[in-house]
C-alpha cells in the first residue's frame, strides 16, 4: 500500500536562522555532524514535544533534555552528544532565537542599592560576543609538547553530574549524625572522587603529548601521566584548560542601575530550564 504524502506537510516549521558554529565543524567524530558547504547549520523552532521534554526533570539532569531539543532543532546533528563544549551555548541561543525571537529579559539586582529591574537582551549580539578559543596554542615543557581540544558535551555532562552528586555529599555531612571519624572518611573519599573527576577532564582535553620519539594520544595513557608527572606541569596545563574554557565562555552584560547608576557586569544564565522558560 503506498503511503499518501500529508498534504499538510508544506506548512511544517523550516529553518528560522543559519548559524556558523564557533568549532567549524572541527573537534566533530566522523557522522555526528552533516556540516552545509558554507559552514550555515538550519535551525528549526521547537516542537511541543522539544518544550515538553525540557521541562522533564531527569531528562535535564541526565543531559537528555539538551541532546533531544538539539537533535530535534538542528537536523544536521547526527549525534549531539559529540557536540564540542565550545560550540553547545551557541546551539541553545540560536534554537532559542528560533523559537521565541531574539529578545531575552533579564532579571538583574543591583550589588550597590539592591534595586531589582528587568533589562532585555538581543541574544544576536550575544551570539556575536562568543568565540572559539585557539587550540592551535600549546604548552611547551622541556621535551614535551601538549596539544589541546575541547571536550564534547557527554563527557562535560557525565563531570558535572558527578561533581554535583559528590558536591551534595560534602554540603550534607556536618549536618549528618555520622561519628566524626566517618564524617572524615566521607570527605576524604569525596575530595578524592572530585580530585579524579578533574584529573579526567583535563585528560580529555588533550588531543596529543609529543614527545621527541612519538606522540601520545590514548587518553588513558595520557590520564597516567598527569597522575605521575610534576605538579609544576599539571598545573601548567590544568591552567591552560581552563583559559580556553574562560575564552568560550559568554561574557557578562554590563548594566547600569537605574536607581543609583551604578554599573555592574551581569552573568547571562544558560541553565536550559531557566533559559527556554523566561521565554514561555
Amino acid at each position: 500500500m503506498t503511503q499518501l504524502s500529508n498534504p499538510l506537510r508544506q506548512f511544517f516549521r523550516q529553518p528560522a536562522i543559519y548559524l556558523k558554529l564557533p568549532s567549524a565543524g572541527r573537534f566533530w567524530p566522523a557522522g555526528s555532524l552533516d556540516l552545509p558547504d558554507n559552514g550555515e547549520l538550519p535551525i528549526y523552532p521547537m516542537t511541543a514535544i522539544d518544550e515538553i521534554t525540557y521541562r522533564t526533570p531527569d531528562a535535564l539532569f541526565n543531559g537528555q533534555a539538551v541532546v533531544s531539543v538539539i537533535q530535534s532543532c538542528v537536523p544536521a546533528i547526527k549525534n549531539a552528544w559529540h557536540v564540542p563544549n565550545i560550540d553547545v551555548s551557541p546551539l541553545l541561543i540560536a534554537i532559542r532565537i528560533a523559537s521565541y525571537g531574539h529578545d531575552m529579559s533579564l532579571n538583574t539586582t543591583c550589588p550597590a542599592c539592591s534595586h531589582e529591574e528587568e533589562y532585555s537582551v538581543d541574544m544576536r549580539t550575544v551570539l556575536d560576543y562568543i568565540k572559539s578559543p585557539d587550540f592551535s596554542q600549546t604548552v611547551n615543557y622541556g621535551d614535551l609538547e601538549i596539544i589541546f581540544r575541547p571536550v564534547n558535551y557527554e563527557q562535560q555532562n557525565q563531570s558535572s553530574i558527578s561533581q554535583f552528586e559528590q558536591q551534595k555529599i560534602l554540603a550534607a555531612l556536618p549536618a549528618s549524625d555520622l561519628p566524626d571519624e566517618e564524617k572524615m572518611n566521607r570527605l576524604t573519599q569525596a575530595m578524592k572522587v572530585i580530585t579524579d573527576l578533574t584529573i579526567n577532564i583535563v585528560s580529555q582535553s588533550i588531543a596529543a603529548i609529543r614527545t621527541p620519539n612519538s606522540a601520545v594520544t590514548d587518553v588513558v595513557q595520557i590520564e597516567e601521566f598527569l597522575r605521575n608527572c610534576e605538579s609544576k606541569i599539571y598545573n601548567q596545563i590544568r591552567e591552560h584548560v581552563i583559559s580556553l574554557r574562560q575564552q568560550s565562555e559568554i561574557p557578562p552584560m554590563k548594566i547600569k542601575c537605574s536607581e543609583c547608576e551604578n554599573e555592574f557586569n551581569q552573568p547571562i544564565d544558560l541553565d536550559i530550564a531557566n533559559f527556554f522558560a523566561s521565554a514561555s
